[in-house]
């Protein structure tokens, strides 16, 4: 099997998947838009920054697993990769220690106006006076956007400069959780925002969370206060923070963008927004204790996937199967019983969703389960009973 590695990855980790006796080729100057000519022969494709769409994926006949070498998996077009049985990957809590790092850092940079200090002092000037001027974070309200692996690695670093942390992350904490880990629990993205007087945000992107930072959140926070993005662009409304900045004199610690340049060195267009703000090019996974641990989960990942037919971090299986039914048969070990099953299955247009068939200690007998999409017949269940190499047959709604 051929693995397309479409962006850096550690040479280490190129020699650890070709001892799992695979062909491993290396083109890290593949884009979005030629990664598609090279995929005719590609059995697993590991990207970090590639974008993978549609039509990369149609043009890979021999494609069955895509790894995303990071954790957010925005850039892979899922539904083209579902419909055709193509597994989706990633790399989660790998980089959560280079993320929070610079979650922290951009956070103290934005209060003490480092860069533009910096920036000055590289021009001649001592402006003592002016960038004299910072609140300070000791004792400060950190509002965490997402409470996830980064949001728990940001929280524990702010701690140590002594922070109060509240968050709003419906989904990964409870009220009664919160309370218990000392942290203040909001009921709405505007509550936090109204609270905080520093605001990180670590949440995935998609439909809905796009644009969770915008007008609202913003006319919610306070003046002077500090936000910082080092998870996804299109969670913050570009547009409206711009004016935010100018009129609530916020002070703002960016690391991803809107529409920002794919990788790999380019012009950035939006050089307004970046004088307005402390700012990195998409660097948050970017150490090399994090290259190193993500490249380690891809080779673990690949070797799972060619040990069981399962990768772990699966992305994209179905969250719960629409079958009816379950159907579970204990069988003697013989060549062609479960052949016998699916055959009547057919004849009776029932479609098997899931299947797993599981032997037993000694080889001499299995058990097989199946999800249906309906229920089978008694006649077809009584016919099934008949046969000498099946032992027993239940079948159960999933309703």
């Amino acid at each position: 099997m051929k693995v397309l590695i479409a962006d850096k990855l550690s040479s280490e980790a190129v020699t650890s998947l070709e001892k799992l006796n695979l062909e491993v080729e290396v083109r890290s100057e593949l884009k979005a838009d030629t990664l598609s000519g090279a995929m005719a022969d590609v059995g697993i494709l590991v990207v970090r920054s590639t974008k993978v769409t549609a039509a990369a994926i149609q043009a890979a006949p021999q494609l069955s697993l895509i790894i995303r070498a990071g954790a957010g998996y925005d850039t892979i077009d899922l539904a083209a990769a579902s419909s055709r049985g193509i597994y989706v990957a990633n790399c989660p809590g790998k980089n959560t220690a280079a993320v929070a790092e610079l979650a922290i850092g951009l956070m103290v940079a934005a209060d003490r106006r480092i860069v533009n200090a910096s920036t000055s002092m590289r021009e001649g000037k001592w402006m003592k006076k002016e960038y004299g001027n910072s609140r300070g974070l000791a004792g400060r309200t950190l509002g965490v956007l997402g409470f996830g692996a980064i949001g728990r690695a940001v929280a524990e670093r702010a701690r140590g400069l002594e922070m109060k942390i509240i968050t709003w992350s419906p989904l990964d904490l409870t009220p009664e959780q919160a309370e218990a880990q000392g942290i203040g629990y909001c009921n709405t993205p505007e509550e936090l925002a109204a609270e905080a007087d520093a605001v990180t945000i670590h949440m995935a992107s998609n439909a809905e969370t796009k644009h969770i930072v915008g007008k609202k959140f913003l006319d919610a926070m306070k003046p002077g206060a500090i936000l910082v993005n080092t998870s996804r662009g299109p969670l913050v409304d570009t547009e409206a923070l711009r004016t935010a900045i100018v009129e609530k004199k916020l002070r703002v610690g960016l690391d991803v963008y809107e529409g920002e340049p794919a990788a790999g060195d380019k012009e950035f267009p939006d050089t307004e927004l970046a004088s307005m703000v402390t700012c990195t090019p998409h660097i948050g996974a970017s150490t090399d204790q994090a290259a190193d641990a993500v490249a380690a989960e891809v080779v673990r990942i690949v070797d799972l996937f060619l040990k069981t037919g399962h990768p772990a971090g699966t992305v994209n299986l179905c969250a719960r199967s629409s079958a009816a039914y379950r159907l579970v048969m204990r069988h003697l070990n013989r060549v062609g019983v479960l052949a016998f099953v699916l055959d009547g299955l057919r004849e009776e247009g029932i479609n098997v969703e899931e299947i797993e068939n599981t032997i037993f200690d000694g080889a001499e007998a299995g058990c097989c389960s199946m999800l249906l999409d309906q229920q089978p017949s008694e006649k077809l269940i009584e016919f099934f009973r008949g046969n000498q190499s099946i032992l027993h047959v239940m079948l159960n709604s999933c309703a």
